[in-house]
């Protein structure tokens, strides 16, 4: 039996306004080749100069996990010949990066936990865009400088689900951080996988693959157990040496499976070699502390809504598990007189479920206020919980307040405890061999009763108004 050994490369791309070296907006939605200038294009002459609010974001990325900030770090030139690259080199930071010796703790479904160690996190720019238009390909450097944070760990994952678990969560604490959309679709949460294995017990490191610039995470768990499925077949065959070598492998999601793109190359093969062009980048003491300062994160955060809501530690993982559902859950929270559980339960699986397509919670129709108001309503009991998704389709549907709709749809609950017990007692009268069937023992049957009732209100009697005094008359 083999052993995996996982190593992961993100690529984050950093959310300033201007690119790394230059003044040139970071907007890509523009017409092709038009937010450059001759430092993107490395003209002759032109001079880099470093983006300070790089740094500061780096610097928070370091805070957050618990990393080294190193107050001198320098850059260097990384050497590679692309279309994309026009200066045929890369700015980055080999030697001494600005980040360095991190973790990020992952947490198991049975609450166990592991800490991955993060190697570093270095600066760097992005290179262009290759368009392939059938026989001609174009290059767009609207992108080209581009700042990156390439976010490097150890091989200390193994298996596909400790790799996702790690990747979720620096995905998260890149959003919570704001430092990055970190949307994987576009390309600003770029992966790259280091696959290798080894029989049990055995402490060597030996040929390691990489799969490059994944875009899902459902692609990264397969591309993983692909690849540790193709070394590991190749090794019982006895032809391991031959067939698997250090190499840059594609990751094809219609064939589902790897394929070779290229040779691995060293650091020998990119000649790197320090900057000619830009000073050391110095932190000061003042710099470090207030570019530390990071807002609260999400074990933070789910530590607190256990404690101060009363929530379970699942429910408070749901919760925080992205930056956007915190945030509306505690704006939901605003609202006087609002359970946690309540605003749980129509959060989590009422709103989500209807937003479907282009929908999401950031141009959700129905925003956090709302939402909170109508969770406000069943707490005091105006509305029962199936009355309240009712509103909640109309909502959907027109921007409406919630009290009108329940007036419009006649949703208001019935409390009047006279009213609830005449109705119960008309539900009695007329099953009568149903009830002798509850007092010979099918106690079952009570959920028959209180559905003749809720049925007969229309949904709008208290539930448990009408669940009490059923009980009462047929005991």
């Amino acid at each position: 039996m083999f052993e995996t050994v996982i190593g992961l490369e993100v690529h984050v791309q950093l959310n300033t306004k201007t690119k790394l070296f230059c003044s040139c907006p970071t907007s890509f939605n523009h017409k092709q080749n038009t937010n450059t200038c001759p430092t993107c294009l490395a003209l002759p002459g032109a001079l880099p100069v470093l983006n300070k609010e790089v740094m500061h974001k780096s610097i928070m990325l370091g805070t957050a996990i618990d990393a080294t900030i190193n107050k001198t770090s320098y850059f260097d030139r990384k050497s590679y010949f692309y279309p994309d690259s026009p200066s045929a080199y890369q700015i980055t930071q080999l030697y001494t990066p600005v980040v360095e010796h991190g973790k990020l703790q992952i947490d198991f479904e049975d609450k166990t936990q592991k800490n991955i160690r993060i190697n570093r996190a270095h600066i760097e720019a992005d290179a262009g865009k290759n368009i392939h238009d059938g026989e001609i390909s174009k290059v767009d450097l609207n992108r080209a400088g581009t700042p990156l944070l390439e976010i490097v760990s150890e091989p200390d994952m193994r298996s596909a689900e400790e790799a996702i678990l790690y990747l979720k969560k620096l995905h998260a604490i890149i959003r919570y951080l704001d430092i990055g959309d970190a949307n994987m679709q576009e390309g600003s949460f770029r992966v790259d996988v280091n696959v290798s294995i080894r029989p049990y017990g055995d402490e060597k490191l030996y040929t390691r693959v990489e799969v490059k610039n994944i875009n899902s995470f459902k692609f990264i768990q397969k591309a993983i157990e692909i690849e540790v499925r193709r070394q590991s077949e190749a090794w019982e065959d006895g032809i391991y040496e031959d067939e698997i070598c250090q190499e840059t492998r594609l990751y094809d999601q219609e064939k589902d499976e790897t394929r070779s793109m290229r040779g691995k190359e060293e650091a020998a093969d990119y000649r790197y070699f320090p900057e000619p062009d830009l000073l050391k980048a110095v932190v000061t003491d003042e710099m470090l502390a207030i570019y530390s300062q990071i807002p609260e994160l999400l074990d933070a955060k789910r530590e607190r809504f256990i404690k101060e809501y009363g929530m379970n530690e699942y429910n408070a993982g749901v919760i925080t598990a992205t930056v956007e559902m915190a945030h509306f859950f505690e704006m939901m929270m605003s609202e006087e007189g609002v359970s946690a559980k309540t605003a749980t339960s129509l959060l989590t699986v009422e709103l989500q479920g209807r937003l479907k397509g282009e929908l999401s919670l950031a141009n959700s129709p129905v925003d956090a206020k709302k939402l909170g108001f109508l969770a406000k309503r069943i707490d005091d009991k105006t509305i029962s919980g199936k009355a309240a998704k009712d509103v909640l389709d109309k909502l959907m549907e027109e921007d409406l307040e919630v009290d009108g709709v329940i007036d419009a749809l006649g949703l208001k609950q019935v409390t009047d405890t006279g009213a609830i017990e005449a109705m119960c007692q008309e539900i009695i009268d007329a099953n009568p061999e149903k009830v002798e069937q509850y007092k010979g023992g099918k106690e079952k049957l009570l959920g028959f009763f209180v559905g003749q009732v809720m049925k007969a209100s229309k949904g709008t009697a208290n539930p448990q108004a009408v669940n009490e005094i059923l009980i009462s008359k047929l005991s």
